[in-house]
C-alpha cells in the first residue's frame, strides 16, 4: 500500500512539473509583451515630457507666467499624470505576472522534491555545500518582492514587520522561524520549511532548512513564526519597518539560526539591510526573513548562547 501510495504521489509530482513549466513559459511570454507595451508607453509619453521642460524654459526666458503658459502647463500636466498611470498599471500587471512566476516556481520546486528530481543549481539540502546553502538564502533575501500599493492603499500582513493575521497558516514550501529542541536538549529559533499544516491537531510539520530530510519537527502554532513575505518601502510605507530600538529575531550571518537582536538602525532608502545589535558589533542583516518579531516568551537578559550547527559563541544583549 505505501508503495502504491508513493508511486501515486511520484506521478502527481511529476504531472505538476509538466504543468507548472507549461504555464511558466506561457506567463514568460506574456511578461515580455507587458515590458514591450511599457517601453511603447514611455516612448509616446516622452514628446509631452519633452514639451513640458521647453515651456518652464521659455517662462525662465521670459521671466514672467502669463495665462496662457499656466494654461498650456496645466494641459501639458494633465496629459503627463495620465500617461504615468497607464505605464504605472502596465508595470503592475507585469509583477502580477512576475509574482505568479515565482509561486509557480515554489510550487514546481516542491513538486520536484517530492518526484526526487534535483537540479544542479540547487541539489538536495542534505548533501548541499554550506556556502551553497547560504549563497540560496542571501539570493532568497535578494529577490524577496517589494510591496507597491496604489495610493491609499496599507502594507498588508507579512509586508516588512507587519504580522501575520491571527487565523493565518504559513502553506508548504514557505520559510518560517522555528523553536525546536537541539541535540543537547537546549531550545532554539531556526530556519525551517513548512512542510504541512494539520487543522485538526492544529500543528505544523517543518524541516530544518540547514538539515532537510534529516530530522522533520511537528511543532504547535505558537512555537511557528510566518515570516515576511514582502519588502516594505521606507520611503512610502515606513510604518511597516521594524524600529529603532525594537526586539527581533535575527538570523545571524552565515548561520539558519535567530537570535534575540535588537534594530540598531532602519533602512532609510528601498535596501534589504538593517542594522543591528547582535552580540558585541553591529552587524547587517537582510531584513527578508531574516527578521521576525520576537515572541513575548523571550526574556530580556544579556545570555550567551552556542548556535549548536557553527559552534559559535556569541553574546546577545535583550533590551527594549
Amino acid at each position: 500500500m505505501r508503495r502504491t501510495l508513493g508511486g501515486r504521489c511520484v506521478v502527481a509530482a511529476a504531472m505538476a512539473l509538466v504543468s507548472a513549466d507549461s504555464r511558466i513559459a506561457e506567463l514568460l511570454a506574456e511578461l515580455q509583451r507587458l515590458l514591450g507595451h511599457t517601453q511603447e508607453e514611455r516612448s509616446r509619453s516622452e514628446h509631452n515630457l519633452i514639451n513640458i521642460q521647453k515651456t518652464h524654459e521659455r517662462m525662465q526666458t521670459e521671466n514672467k507666467i502669463s495665462p496662457y503658459y499656466r494654461t498650456k502647463l496645466r494641459g501639458l500636466y494633465t496629459t503627463a499624470k495620465a500617461d504615468a498611470e497607464a505605464e504605472c498599471n502596465i508595470l503592475r500587471k507585469a509583477l502580477d505576472k512576475i509574482a505568479e512566476i515565482k509561486s509557480l516556481l515554489e510550487e514546481r520546486r516542491i513538486a520536484a522534491k517530492i518526484a526526487g528530481i534535483y537540479s544542479d543549481a540547487e541539489p538536495p539540502r542534505k548533501t548541499m555545500r554550506r556556502g551553497v546553502l547560504m549563497t540560496l538564502l542571501q539570493q532568497s533575501a535578494m529577490t524577496l518582492p517589494l510591496w507597491i500599493g496604489k495610493p491609499g492603499d496599507k502594507p498588508p500582513p507579512l509586508c516588512g514587520a507587519m504580522p501575520a493575521a491571527g487565523d493565518y497558516v504559513a502553506k508548504p514550501g514557505d520559510k518560517v522561524a522555528a523553536r525546536v529542541k537541539a541535540v543537547d536538549g537546549d531550545e532554539q529559533w531556526i530556519l525551517a520549511e513548512v512542510v504541512s499544516y494539520s487543522h485538526a491537531a492544529n500543528k505544523y510539520e517543518v524541516d530544518d532548512i540547514d538539515e532537510e530530510g534529516k530530522e522533520r519537527h511537528t511543532l504547535s502554532r505558537r512555537r511557528v513564526i510566518p515570516l515576511p513575505q514582502w519588502k516594505a518601502n521606507p520611503e512610502t510605507d515606513p510604518e511597516a519597518l521594524f524600529q529603532r530600538e525594537q526586539l527581533v529575531l535575527a538570523l545571524y550571518p552565515q548561520t539558519t539560526c535567530f537570535y534575540r537582536a535588537l534594530i540598531h538602525a532602519p533602512p532609510q532608502r528601498v535596501q534589504p539591510h538593517f542594522a543591528l545589535d547582535i552580540g558585541p558589533a553591529l552587524s547587517p542583516v537582510l531584513t527578508h526573513y531574516y527578521c521576525c518579531f520576537s515572541p513575548h516568551t523571550c526574556s530580556h537578559r544579556t545570555t550567551t548562547q552556542c548556535c549548536s550547527r557553527t559552534r559559535r559563541m556569541l553574546t546577545v544583549t535583550h533590551r527594549r
